[in-house]
């Protein structure tokens, strides 16, 4: 999965053997921290879906590399904020071991990035749920607005990001629609774990940058 900048992707992943992923409304928003803490840093959401058994990011990325200190940083002030969102004046100060990380290592990528967000939660579920093993596939998939077997618009192949081609917009449909085509509610908005609702103005959120996806949108 090649990142880089000045660039939109769709990034998806899913459950080892499709397993299940999320099982729990905690599951789902413990994930969405995870989102603010990991990913942010490199760039902007723009739209996402979190499913059962995978999720799905519209993602616009600013740097494919940060410096280490930049992201432990930003991490340390979500994870705080979550704590005192959950505990109040209970929370504790945040106090932990870096994960899968080389601390000599002054730069660190969105890959990287992503890896030790996936990786965390994993180890949080598997405790939660008594289990061991893989939770999500070993690599994440993205793709830079090229269209294959997963993704296919009226058919056309090999069609960029780029102005008129209407592809940034099919794609960020279909991620909404995830939860509707899959049987899970009637209407994209009526499913909690994804971005429609604030594209809705049916909920205020600050995890994506609508401004950005509403301006594309128009754009495109």
């Amino acid at each position: 999965m090649e990142l880089y900048p000045n660039q939109s992707f769709h990034i998806y992943n899913q459950g080892n053997n499709e397993q299940q992923v999320f099982h729990s409304d905690r599951n789902y928003k413990f994930f969405l921290w995870k989102m603010r803490a990991y990913l942010l840093p490199f760039g902007d959401l723009l739209s996402y879906c979190l499913m059962p058994n995978h999720f799905h990011w519209l993602f616009y990325v600013k740097a494919a590399e940060i410096s280490r200190d930049t992201l432990w940083s930003h991490v340390d002030h979500i994870e705080w904020l979550r704590r005192k969102q959950q505990y109040g004046d209970a929370a504790q100060a945040v106090n932990r071991q870096r994960i899968g990380s080389k601390e000599d290592e002054q730069v660190i990528s969105i890959n990287q990035s992503i890896g030790i967000l996936l990786q965390s939660y994993a180890q949080a579920i598997n405790k939660e749920q008594g289990h061991t093993g893989v939770v999500f596939r070993p690599k994440c998939k993205a793709k830079d607005g090229w269209i294959d077997e997963f993704v296919t618009v009226g058919g056309v192949t090999n069609a960029p990001f780029a102005p008129g081609n209407g592809y940034f917009y099919n794609c960020f449909c279909y991620i909404h629609d995830n939860p509707t085509e899959a049987g899970l509610v009637s209407k994209n908005t009526d499913w909690d774990y994804s971005s429609a609702r604030e594209y809705a103005g049916l909920r205020k959120g600050t995890l994506c940058n609508l401004e950005m996806g509403q301006e594309l949108i128009r754009y495109l």
